[in-house]
C-alpha cells in the first residue's frame, strides 16, 4: 500500500509539472471504438479481454491522480467501426474542472465531438 501511495504522489507530482506548461491534455478515453451493445469481449492487441474493465484502462489512472476529466465522444476516426465514437477525454489540472469544460464545450460547438440525439418512438 505505501508502494502504491508513492507511484500515485509520484504521477501526481509529474501531472502538476506538465499543467504549469498547458492548460489541457487531449487523451483517448477507451483503448477502442464503443463496442455495440451488448459486447462482452474485446480483441485488443490480439489478446481477447472483458470488455466493461478493459474500456476503463485509459481513465482510472487519471483518475487515481485526482484530474478533473471530461469525456466527449468523436465520431468519424475509424475506418473499421466508421458508425461508432471514440471516447476523447479532455484532462485538466486539479481544482481546474473549468478548463475541461470549456475545451469540451468547444469541441461540441465545433463540431468535433457530439452525442446523438435518441429517436424516441
Amino acid at each position: 500500500m505505501l508502494q502504491a501511495q508513492r507511484v500515485r504522489r509520484w504521477f501526481a507530482q509529474r501531472a502538476a509539472e506538465l499543467f504549469g506548461q498547458v492548460d489541457v491534455l487531449l487523451a483517448p478515453a477507451t483503448p477502442c471504438v464503443a463496442p455495440l451493445l451488448g459486447t462482452e469481449w474485446l480483441e485488443l492487441n490480439g489478446q481477447r479481454l472483458p470488455a466493461r474493465p478493459s474500456l476503463g484502462l485509459l481513465t482510472q489512472p487519471i483518475s487515481c491522480i485526482g484530474l478533473p476529466v471530461c469525456a466527449v465522444p468523436v465520431w468519424g476516426c475509424s475506418e473499421a467501426q466508421p458508425g461508432l465514437p471514440i471516447g476523447v477525454q479532455v484532462i485538466a489540472a486539479p481544482w481546474r474542472e473549468d478548463h475541461a469544460l470549456r475545451v469540451g464545450a468547444a469541441l461540441e460547438a465545433a463540431g468535433v465531438a457530439r452525442s446523438p440525439v435518441a429517436a424516441l418512438d
